[in-house]
């Protein structure tokens, strides 16, 4: 791996660090007034230093006309910023600098005639700032198709996962992948690439667009096809779930025919499973990848999109025997558990309405979400697989029924 620095990216967020850092000052427009007398300095100045920026407390003057408190400083050699506090408070932050250090921070006093006090100069020590930290733990992993990201974004603070790759046309390193996100574990594959060497890179960035050392890897990724559906075939067993509405065409077969829509599988009411599974004979031992799984949408005139018997949570279970046996699958598992001859391949969960409204207030974006179907990754770290078991453990209706209109896998088949 070769780290250096991605110049072209960090100018370009420099430029618009620049245009934010104007946009962020907060605007006093209270009246002015035409007593023009120079505030006194803020006194008994205390830092407390953070990952990234420090809070700086202090003591107002007693200047009758006194609206804010100014604080300018850089957070590295080229973008300056300010931050105001109005005379409510006694407090100022200071953040995005773009490394642990020491930096000078001017305060003033400012009164309602814009007149500022004399500066007075602090000095704060903040801490490695969130992306820096998170730039410290980037790993990068052959995958099927591409690459596979991880991250360990420990503060939790926004920040951006960048992965630039070699553009076949100009022979330039440019972004193919933009992820922003704020969460404390990133795990993101990109895909779509031949099994020949790619060279990679992935860099941080934080909302000051500061930027991390980009981090470079030569990976030849892992073959992937779409598994085909022409070997599929029913495997029942005993603890699936009965079928319901097979008078209408309801039955598992329907999970691998190409059609999203109505018909698909479709348990029956009333059987009181609390785990609503089906079996799959994919026909061929597969190094799985990622699946798509369609759930019921518009049909006949109603809406069943993030209701009625559409999974909510599931588990996909996997096993690579010629001959597997039944199990009682439990409810509740973890990624790689073994029930016999299965084992979990990961829990998923169907993600929520596009739009955030609550099921049954869908919107034309939530709808068009439901047609596209939803994909998941299956963790690099699963075995080799010929059957899949479907195993549905919550719906959105809440009942003891379940429907899925479509399944697609895809993989390493040699």
């Amino acid at each position: 791996m070769q780290i250096m620095k991605h110049k072209l990216w960090a100018l370009l967020a420099s430029l618009l660090l620049v245009f934010a850092a104007c946009g962020e000052k907060e605007s006093y427009n209270d009246i002015a007034t035409a007593d023009k007398t120079k505030p006194t300095q803020v006194t008994n100045v205390k830092v407390s230093d953070y990952n990234g920026g420090s809070i700086i407390t202090y003591t107002l003057p007693k200047t009758p006309n006194l609206l804010y408190v100014l604080a300018e400083y850089k957070i590295n050699d080229k973008v300056k910023r300010q931050t105001k506090s109005s005379y409510y408070s006694d407090t100022i932050m200071v953040d995005g600098f773009e490394k642990e250090g020491e930096y000078d921070v001017t305060l003033y006093a400012v009164t309602r005639a814009e007149i500022k006090s004399d500066p007075i100069v602090v000095k704060v020590h903040p801490d490695t700032p969130p992306y820096l930290l998170a730039a410290a733990t980037v790993d990068i992993q052959r995958d099927f198709g591409g690459i596979n990201v991880t991250v360990n974004n420990p503060t939790k603070q926004v920040i951006g996962v960048i992965v630039i790759a070699e553009d076949s046309t100009t022979g330039k390193m440019l972004p193919v992948e933009q992820n922003r996100t704020e969460i404390e574990n990133i795990n993101f594959s990109v895909r779509g690439y031949d099994t020949l060497e790619h060279e990679f890179g992935v860099y941080i960035t934080d909302r000051w667009g500061n930027i991390s050392d980009t981090q470079f890897v030569k990976i030849k990724p892992i073959y992937e096809t779409l598994v085909p559906k022409n070997r599929f075939s029913e495997y029942r067993l005993p603890s699936d779930a009965p079928l319901g509405a097979t008078g209408l065409g309801w039955n598992t077969t329907r999970l691998w025919d190409n059609i999203t829509t109505d018909p698909g599988w479709h348990t029956e009411a009333g059987s009181g499973k609390i785990v609503q599974s089906c079996t799959i004979n994919m026909g061929t031992s597969v190094k799985l990848s990622r699946y798509k799984i369609w759930e019921r949408g518009e049909a006949y005139g109603n809406d069943y999109s993030y209701g009625h018997g559409n999974p909510k949570t599931w588990t996909l279970w996997g096993s690579n025997v010629d001959a597997p046996q039944d199990a009682n699958l439990p409810l509740n598992s973890n990624l790689g558990d073994v029930v016999g001859d299965w084992t979990n391949l990961g829990n998923y969960e169907c993600p929520p309405p596009p739009s955030g409204n609550p099921p049954g207030q869908t919107t034309a974006v939530d709808l068009e979400a439901v047609k596209a179907g939803f994909e998941f990754n299956v963790p690099l770290s699963a075995p080799k697989v010929k059957f899949i078991r479907l195993a549905v453990r919550s719906t959105w209706g809440g009942g003891d029924i379940a429907h899925v209109m479509e399944l697609s896998f895809w993989g390493d088949t040699k």
